[in-house]
């Protein structure tokens, strides 16, 4: 029987996420339905190429390897692609050797309502459409950018970044900035420094890796030769004096960051280039930018900074 999906850190995938599926999608949007089905069959044993999220995927599940009688993370499958047309991303996951076995195709309808059902704390996809769908009904969702696929098989170690505002933490504080000005923001959260912020759409994921590294503290203890898997990052335009409530917040809800980085507006591909995030979430598309283009960058389409303005 599988491991009991409700206790564990459960993350949902799209084959577009995963896979790099430019040839595909071009026969799709060029040739229609039937051509892509034709297409994708003749290639059945021809793997998929690694896409932008494969390389933070598969340092994911290398967690299992470090607990193997824990097993505490998971990642499921959610595909527009039928069961036919799935066949070939199965294949593919099999090829690259990921412990991926939970699937869902769903024959071009949005993926998001199952999301709590598979208990995911994340569901990233290329398609916008799917994840603001997803991030409107209240599920932890993100979109995930182009950029290079670079996957250091000498490089075990799972980097994830994570602004604050509108995703770890809710986007009230933003609400005041973009409603006043910086002043108002410093004065606002210098007032409220020693209340805690209300969850944002990540705090569940943010939270639950912080006991996943809780179990590597563990490891570590027991065991002073253990190598760790997980390095978690906070890269926040904030600095001084409104750093405290982040902190507050932290202290609050347990939890804790390797590395916090508060930046005073300063651009953060400066930091992410020295980090190398395999993973860097941020609500806000300005700062969704490298010059280099090998940052794995996801958009959390979240809160006041991502309304439409008319």
């Amino acid at each position: 029987m599988p491991y009991p999906i409700q206790q564990k850190l459960v993350i949902a995938v799209a084959s577009s996420a995963l896979f790099d599926l430019d040839e595909s999608d071009s026969i799709f949007r060029q040739q229609g339905e039937k051509a892509y089905r034709e297409y994708q069959e003749a290639n059945l044993h021809n793997p998929l190429g690694k896409g932008v999220a494969f390389p933070f995927v598969r340092r994911f599940l290398s967690i299992n390897q470090k607990f193997p009688e824990k097993c505490p993370v998971e990642v499921v499958l959610l595909s527009r692609n039928s069961a036919i047309t799935g066949k070939r991303v199965f294949h593919s996951i099999h090829h690259h050797g990921l412990d991926i076995s939970r699937a869902a195709f769903l024959e071009g309808k949005s993926p998001y309502a199952y999301i709590p059902a598979f208990n995911a704390s994340l569901f990233l996809s290329a398609n916008e459409s799917d994840v603001s769908q997803a991030i409107d009904y209240g599920h932890p969702a993100g979109t995930v950018l182009p950029s290079q696929v670079i996957d250091n098989q000498n490089d075990p170690e799972l980097r994830i970044a994570f602004d604050f505002d509108g995703v770890i933490a809710d986007d009230a504080s933003e609400q005041v900035y973009k409603g006043g000005s910086l002043k108002d923001f410093q004065e606002h959260e210098i007032s409220r420094s020693h209340i805690p912020h209300s969850p944002g759409p990540l705090a569940d994921l943010f939270q639950k890796l912080s006991h996943l590294q809780k179990l590597e503290d563990q490891a570590l203890a027991e065991d002073p030769d253990y190598r760790r898997v997980l390095r978690t990052a906070i890269v926040t335009a904030r600095n001084a004096p409104s750093h405290e409530r982040v902190i507050t917040t932290l202290e609050h809800w347990g939890v804790n960051a390797n590395e916090v980085f508060f930046l005073g507006g300063m651009k953060k591909d400066r930091i992410l280039n020295v980090l190398k995030p395999h993973m860097f979430f941020d609500d806000q598309r300005s700062h969704l930018e490298s010059d280099a283009g090998d940052i794995p960058m996801v958009h959390i389409p979240f809160g006041v900074s991502n309304l439409v303005q008319v």
